[in-house]
């Protein structure tokens, strides 16, 4: 397994790197960041995923996220993969910012075009890891994730789907149910198909309340921030809906209204060596 390196660069105490592979996933070329702090050598960091939203890359986290500090203070290796397949061959919604390229809701796509593609469920939770455990000093048995609105999205599902493997949950300004607000019915009825039950293993409320029929998904540690004047609030984001599925399942979450703050970066800096903090606790 090869990667390419696109850039390196010394910031707080560690490496900020921009790479590319091969995925044999989404059969296209994948590229991610990864910032690494300075460590002792044979020394083994965890790691934090940061799932990044609508219209993002790698880059808009990785230049405005304001993570770097924090993750080289408490010795955590930080990834932000892309949010999509991309390139000339890869289906696309040239028109739409909330789908096609850009805007893969960390799904895998089951109807055509997209299903040859869009596979970033899979990409993230088997091939991306190989890569991040092979290629740098990543102590794969302690991880976490984040993410932003999309990639929120994204935190919660994985996150919940894999509670052995991710110690820690958080994401900032959430779409916690697709199902029910436009952005995820749009996304999930073109990429899954009609039937709306197979759309309930990508949200994360339905995940809540019905994981496989049995007892809920369930994970200890959540922790949510969400921007009282976020334009999104009501209309897509309803996070209030997580808040209530945590409720009757008894699941003790940290869900934060944050006043006077929107859905952009400058919400999500002000609040990321918060989340990079409480994160490490449970890292260990």
């Amino acid at each position: 397994m090869t990667i390419e390196t696109i850039s390196t660069h010394r910031a707080h105490g560690g490496t900020q790197g921009v790479y590319s592979h091969s995925s044999a996933i989404t059969g296209t070329p994948m590229t991610f960041s990864v910032f690494v702090p300075d460590h002792a050598p044979g020394a083994r960091l965890p790691v934090l995923w940061y799932l990044s939203g609508l219209t993002c890359t790698h880059a808009n986290v990785t230049e405005k996220g304001e993570y770097r500090a924090a993750c080289a203070r408490h010795g955590v290796i930080f990834v932000a993969p892309d949010t999509s397949p991309r390139g000339e061959d890869v289906p696309d919604a040239a028109d739409e910012y909330d789908f096609g390229q850009g805007a893969g809701f960390y799904v895998d796509a089951t109807q055509d075009p997209w299903a040859k593609n869009y596979r970033m469920r899979s990409y993230l939770e088997r091939e991306l890891p190989e890569v991040i455990g092979t290629q740098f000093p990543a102590d794969m048995a302690r991880q976490s994730i984040t993410g932003h609105s999309m990639g929120g999205h994204g935190a919660l599902t994985i996150g919940l789907r894999n509670p052995d493997r991710f110690r820690s949950i958080s994401a900032f300004a959430p779409i916690v149910a697709p199902g029910e607000v436009p952005w995820g019915e749009k996304a999930l009825g073109r990429y899954l198909g009609e039937d709306r039950a197979a759309w309930r293993e990508y949200d994360a409320v339905a995940l809540i309340e019905d994981r496989f029929a049995q007892e809920g998904a369930r994970h200890p540690h959540l922790l949510i921030d969400q921007g009282a004047a976020d334009d999104f609030l009501v209309e897509q984001l309803r996070t209030h809906r997580l808040a209530e599925a945590c409720q009757a399942a008894s699941i003790d979450a940290t869900i934060r209204l944050q006043a006077g703050y929107d859905h952009s970066y400058y919400f999500i800096s002000t609040f990321m060596a918060e989340h990079v903090e409480w994160h490490a606790r449970w890292l260990g």
